[in-house]
């Protein structure tokens, strides 16, 4: 018997399509493995391209902010000035702009701000004070028991002020003004016994807001921030009398306490002309800055129509103010790209204050020299390139010093 040919071909057929399946299978696997190992490629590109892409996002926007305030990059903490790196710049190698807090904290502590550039500062300060005196006139008997009259007086009194100062750099020198206008009130409370009768009074005296005393300044950067130097700023700062002087004003006896007596007004300005001279020194410790500063001010004598503050009587004359010496020591930490701590002491020192009459002698004014010393506890927070925001706490350390005054701050940088 013999078989029909298609019978014979079909095992050959057969054989023939699974060795080409097998083939096709083979190269499917490896197609695919081909593209899976593109596909991990092309998933690691993209993830390379994100991160440059975020860090071209950050490079192109602080080089924004560093055209948006280029006088702000060469101020001395860290910049180039005149050519030169400072050692705190050396320190940043890695980042051609330091931290804008950081920037902060110099200027603050120097009272440099900047090359080349116009500031507009808005400054306003609350300052509270708290006085207490105590007058015995008796002696103690037994048990304790004081014969005799006892008077207490208490002065409270509050200050607002807003300033305004503006400031032009020009290379290493800076010229500035400030405007300053006050708003004061002040509470006398005075309570007396003796024998059976005992007495109570207070008074409070305001004064509307009215401009204070101008103040003229010029500073000189002559030294840069360097190994083993500070940078180094001298100013001179000229006050002006033209607020509201002390000198005449009268003092009224309040009904029903011959104890008391306040004054009819409250000044705004000293009076006379001032000339202060400073010195301000900053130092980079990474991560903490060190600054330091010293000043004296002249007061210049003058003439009124009238010193007395008896009432009725007219008394012309000169004053002489007291001179003053000031220096404070602090230290600050950069918390971050946008906010700083400080921390300082603080001193003011002046000598007793004179009067002369018409045709009489120089005379001093009893307890007219006095020690106020503050500790100080600053920030500064920068929102943006152009603007700062600085707060600051001062709270007194001596009976002549103010209990606390509290004080913010808005640089404007143009």
């Amino acid at each position: 018997m013999r078989l029909p040919a298609y019978l014979l071909i079909l095992p050959i057929v057969t054989a023939i399509n699974i060795a080409n399946a097998a083939e096709d299978s083979s190269e499917i696997r490896a197609l695919r493995l081909e593209i899976e190992t593109l596909q991990k490629r092309y998933e690691a590109q993209q993830n390379a391209l994100m991160v440059l892409e975020q860090r071209f996002r950050a490079v192109e926007a602080r080089d924004r902010q560093q055209a948006a305030a280029p006088q702000r990059s060469l101020v001395q903490s860290g910049r180039t000035v005149g050519g030169s790196p400072s050692s705190y710049g050396a320190s940043l190698k890695d980042d051609s702009k330091p931290a804008e807090s950081v920037e902060d904290v110099y200027q603050q502590a120097s009272g440099f701000y900047g090359t080349g550039a116009f500031s507009l500062e808005t400054g306003l300060t609350y300052t509270h004070y708290n006085s207490n005196q105590l007058a015995l006139n008796g002696f103690l008997a037994l048990d304790a028991i004081f014969l005799g009259n006892i008077n207490i007086d208490e002065i409270n009194s509050d200050s607002y002020t807003m300033d305004v100062t503006g400031r032009y750099n020009r290379g290493r020198w800076q010229y500035s003004m400030s405007v300053p206008v006050n708003y004061r009130e002040s509470t006398y409370s005075s309570a007396g016994a003796g024998g059976s009768t005992a007495t109570f009074s207070e008074q409070t005296v305001t004064g509307d807001p009215r401009i204070g005393d101008l103040t003229f300044g010029v500073a000189y950067k002559f030294l840069d921030e360097a190994d083993g130097l500070p940078d180094g700023v001298l100013s001179v700062d000229v006050r002006a009398p033209t607020g509201k002087d002390p000198y005449g004003i009268k003092l009224v006896e309040t009904s029903g306490n011959d104890n008391l007596f306040v004054p009819e007004d409250l000044p705004t300005g000293n009076g006379v002309w001032g000339v202060t001279t400073g010195l301000s020194l900053v130092k980079t410790y990474d991560p903490a800055i060190v600054f330091g500063n010293i000043g004296y001010t002249y007061n210049l004598e003058d003439s009124f129509d009238d010193i007395s503050a008896q009432q009725g009587v007219k008394v012309p004359g000169k004053v002489k103010l007291g001179n003053t010496i000031n220096f404070g020591l602090g230290v600050a930490f950069a918390l971050n790209e946008k906010m700083s701590l400080a921390l300082s002491f603080s001193e003011l020192i002046s000598q007793k204050s004179k009067i002369k009459p018409d045709g009489g002698d120089w005379q001093s004014v009893d307890n007219s020299n006095y020690n106020a010393a503050y500790f100080n506890v600053g920030m500064t927070f920068a929102p943006t390139a152009n603007m700062s925001i600085v707060p600051n706490l001062s709270i007194g350390l001596t009976p002549d010093a103010p209990d606390f005054s509290f004080s913010i701050k808005f640089p404007y940088y143009f």
